[in-house]
């Protein structure tokens, strides 16, 4: 029968004059020749009933662990390198995906100058080995400063002055100038548009000139600035690039601040970390987690390394025949290894410089 006030049932089936009554289950079974029917509205229901119990138990029963792969990757990958291991250590799935979305940092390498001949040195701090590069291309060349893995190279014979990949052997020319103080740097890979070339030079007490450059320029820009406080500059000055600015330390404590992108020239009375968030100088007591590399020609700085310390500066310095890097916790208020009593003025401060390290080692030999 149909019923019309609802979904279709089947309340009875009637052959000829026969019908039999059985109650299994609660419904009602009619036994005809080879068919057996039941109510199967209620059957459905039923049905449709333990599935979603089912659904709900398993729903119950499901763990942290059993999330998609998709969604593990997405959320492991915004930790830091530590919360990374730890989260490593929940389960063999979690350790599958946290190595594979890890990223750690590597630290740079210490790029040593021969005194003789062209094969240079390259000390990894963090395995403590070394490899040697045969590099011509350098015969002649003071090396100035050093990002992304090029080398600023300057050669006084020719005046000339040049960007250097030691690892691919790229060369790229700048015009002519006359380097008279060892002081430049650049503020990103000549491979990018954004890469400038500046050096300061020391004219009076009270006034600098400023020279700057870029890749494919023909001529380089110097501006004569006044200084309100005295600037002194000289081989030993430091002068690194950093967020936007170049920044310059004179022998008198000043701080000169250079902004490439309005050409200001500022200078600040002493040094202090810079807190960008207020845009104000506080003293500077810990690096905050921070592992410094210092060298006279160039310095870095970097987070979540393996094998390192933190809070710690690394200079391009060796003792124990080249096996170990001397360094300063700033946590343990010394230097290691134990019992420094070297003199600081027995290595030349140019004969070293901190680079990235390679991708490939085969270009060593």
């Amino acid at each position: 029968m149909q019923n019309w006030g609802g979904e279709p049932r089947i309340e009875e089936v009637v052959a000829g004059n026969q019908k039999s009554e059985d109650k299994e289950e609660g419904g009602m079974t009619l036994n005809l020749p080879g068919l057996c029917v039941c109510r199967l509205t209620e059957t459905i229901k039923h049905d449709r009933r333990a599935a979603i119990e089912e659904n709900n138990e398993k729903e119950k029963q499901q763990t942290w662990s059993d999330l998609p792969v998709e969604l593990l990757e997405l959320i492991i990958s915004r930790l830091t390198l530590m919360e990374n291991i730890r989260a490593s250590a929940a389960c063999k799935r979690w350790l599958s995906v946290a190595i594979s979305v890890r990223v750690v940092n590597k630290p740079p390498w210490i790029m040593f100058f021969p005194k003789f001949g062209d094969l240079f040195e390259f000390y990894d701090p963090s395995q403590r080995k070394t490899y040697s590069l045969a590099l011509p291309e350098l015969l002649g060349s003071r090396v100035c400063y050093t990002k992304d893995g090029w080398l600023l190279l300057y050669k006084p014979r020719t005046q000339r002055m040049l960007f250097f990949s030691p690892y691919t052997r790229e060369l790229i020319k700048l015009p002519r100038f006359e380097l008279t103080h060892q002081i430049v740097a650049f503020s990103s890979g000549p491979t990018s548009p954004g890469c400038i070339v500046f050096t300061v030079k020391h004219i009076s007490p009270t006034v600098v000139a400023i020279s700057t450059c870029h890749p494919g320029a023909t001529e380089w820009t110097t501006i004569n600035y006044h200084n309100r406080l005295p600037f002194v500059s000289s081989i030993w000055n430091k002068l690194v690039f950093c967020n936007g600015l170049f920044y310059c330390l004179s022998l008198t404590g000043w701080l000169g601040v250079y902004n490439p992108q309005d050409s200001t020239w500022n200078i600040h009375p002493k040094i202090y970390k810079l807190d960008q968030i207020n845009k104000v100088w506080v003293e500077m007591k810990t690096l905050g987690g921070l592992t410094l590399f210092a060298s006279f020609l160039s310095s870095q700085a970097r987070t979540d390394l393996l094998g390192m310390k933190r809070n710690s500066v690394y200079f391009s310095k060796f003792r124990f025949y080249g096996k170990r890097c001397i360094s300063y916790s700033l946590d343990d208020c010394r230097y290691y290894p134990r019992k420094q009593c070297y003199d600081w003025g027995e290595q030349n401060p140019f004969e070293s410089v901190w680079i990235e390290p390679p991708e490939d080692l085969s270009v060593f030999v």
